[in-house]
């Protein structure tokens, strides 16, 4: 995996910890840059997790699913990016203004399933350096996240919807290569 998949990747991947981080920023009277940073650390924390948690998961199983591990990616890829889309229709856009833990932890929890199955994916798949890839990941959506929390406090939900329908498409393409270069149709 190319060093601008992985960045297409973590991008589409933070795009639930960034909408989510808008909402958060509006809910907020008054923001801080440690408001800021708790934020991205929930959030960049647990999508440099679980995609590893995923990892582990993945490359238990190589062995059963080797063969079909390209389709296996594509659905995965592809049902998390057309989920991301449905819910940028969604109209629940009510966020608690909290960071506390409980909030916090449901929250980062929430935003970064997606991550899970990602990482069972970079399991099957042959040329990824697993712990550059999460920590690439954890270190784009904490920053995406605690922008996010600005940008939310500045200028509303003008963008949360955009930012999930792009994260999606963005799963959707990745998931769709990874099938294209297996069955070698170009």
């Amino acid at each position: 995996m190319s060093i601008f998949e992985l960045f297409l990747l973590a991008v589409g991947l933070s795009m639930d910890a960034f909408a989510v981080s808008i909402c958060k920023g509006l809910s907020m009277s008054r923001i801080s840059l440690k408001k800021m940073i708790i934020t991205g650390l929930w959030f960049g924390g647990f999508q440099a997790l679980m995609p590893l948690t995923g990892y582990f998961l993945g490359s238990a199983f190589e062995k059963y699913i080797a063969d079909f591990d390209h389709w296996t990616a594509f659905i995965f890829l592809s049902f998390i990016g057309i989920n991301m889309i449905r819910e940028s229709f969604s109209k629940d856009n009510q966020v608690d203004s909290s960071l506390g833990f409980k909030i916090m932890l449901a929250m980062a929890v929430a935003t970064s399933i997606d991550a899970l199955a990602v990482g069972i994916t970079f399991g099957l798949l042959p040329d990824v350096n697993i712990i550059f890839a999460v920590s690439f990941i954890g270190i784009v959506t904490f920053i995406f996240s605690a922008v996010g929390v600005k940008i939310g406090n500045s200028f509303g939900m003008k963008y949360r919807s955009k930012a999930e329908i792009s994260g999606g498409i963005i799963l959707i393409l990745i998931g769709t290569k990874i099938l294209i270069e297996h069955l070698g149709i170009m």
